[in-house]
């Protein structure tokens, strides 16, 4: 249930990446809160792709889902 939870909230950030050039894959949802993605194509070699990663998806993330700790790249 949470991982169907993170892909909606995903699905909401994708657009503004697919605007740029690039887009953002959910790998997996850990039971201990952190989500794990993947950031491809422009996202996937952007020098701002942290800043990206932590100030767009993992903070709306976290304001949607709070049980959701953190949001990493692998």
């Amino acid at each position: 249930m949470l991982k169907e939870k993170v892909e909606a909230v995903l699905s909401k950030i994708k657009p503004m990446l697919q605007r740029d050039g690039g887009d953002v894959e959910l790998v997996t949802v850990e039971s201990d809160g952190v989500v794990k993605v993947r950031l491809v194509g422009a996202c996937g070699s952007c020098p701002m792709s942290t800043m990206t990663l932590k100030n767009a998806i993992e903070a709306t993330i976290k304001k949607e889902i709070p049980e959701i700790k953190s949001v990493v790249q692998v």
